[in-house]
């Protein structure tokens, strides 16, 4: 008998899935033990099931990434029973979701602008929490994406490091669509160099398909999502059992 698991009307097979995350497990052990010291890797977990980041977990991967949070709270409570998660927001923020990001997660990636950052550090306040956060840096024109113009973060920095109820602990980049790799590793050297000049350590940048780019120019968080568990399927859990036909 098939194993199939329905979504939005359609049968999907598992086994395809799971025979996916077996071999692009091979790569999840290749980078853990071979990333220098000090680089990290972020399982982007977006658009994925709760099963399918069970498995990395019990590989020994510990830091994930979502982007939404209305998504990503059944899947951090599913995972409750993984001890040492560190669940990382990388999504773009909007203001009205602020308190329940700070609740729930761990690090947030993607603090745009210094009203984000006000916001973010007066709710958490209000939680007692204290966030990790990295502030996202826009280097080439993306009217697509959110981001300080590096000026601006220079201008506002000392504001910036006066805020108390977060932690800033690095640069966050993602070039525009269509540019070259060259153009790539520009965007991510100017990352580097720019985090370097603010005495921050971290900067979270290179995906899927360029993060040897961003590695040789200086990432300690790699953002792989693809590469790990494959396109994004809407609703496939790998703990359900199906059957239909033959």
């Amino acid at each position: 008998m098939a194993h199939l698991i329905e979504s939005d009307g359609k049968s999907y097979s598992i086994k395809p899935l799971f025979e996916a995350l077996v071999i692009s497990s091979a790569l999840w052990r290749e980078l853990d033990s071979s990333l220098p010291f000090g680089v990290n890797l972020l399982a982007v977990s977006k658009g994925h099931p709760e099963s399918s980041i069970r498995f990395f977990a019990e590989l020994g991967q510990r830091d994930f990434g979502e982007s939404r949070l209305q998504e990503a709270l059944p899947k951090i409570l599913a995972l409750s029973d993984q001890e040492g998660l560190r669940w990382h927001f990388i999504g773009r923020l909007q203001a009205n979701k602020v308190r329940g990001v700070v609740r729930a997660f761990e690090v947030i990636h993607s603090v745009d602008s210094l009203r984000l950052a006000e916001r973010i550090s007066r709710i958490a306040g209000e939680e007692n929490r204290c966030p990790d956060v990295m502030l996202q840096v826009k280097f080439k024109d993306d009217p697509t994406k959110g981001g300080f113009d590096p000026d601006e973060l220079l201008k506002d920095w000392a504001k910036m490091i006066g805020l108390s109820n977060l932690h800033i602990i690095g640069l966050m980049t993602m070039p525009p669509l269509g540019i070259d790799l060259n153009q790539r590793r520009q965007i991510y050297k100017d990352c580097r160099d720019l985090a370097d000049k603010l005495s921050l350590s971290d900067c979270s940048m290179g995906m899927s398909q360029d993060w040897h780019e961003a590695l040789d120019a200086g990432a300690t968080w790699l953002r792989l999502g693809s590469a790990l568990f494959g396109v994004p399927r809407k609703n496939v859990d790998l703990h359900k059992d199906v059957t239909k036909g033959d």
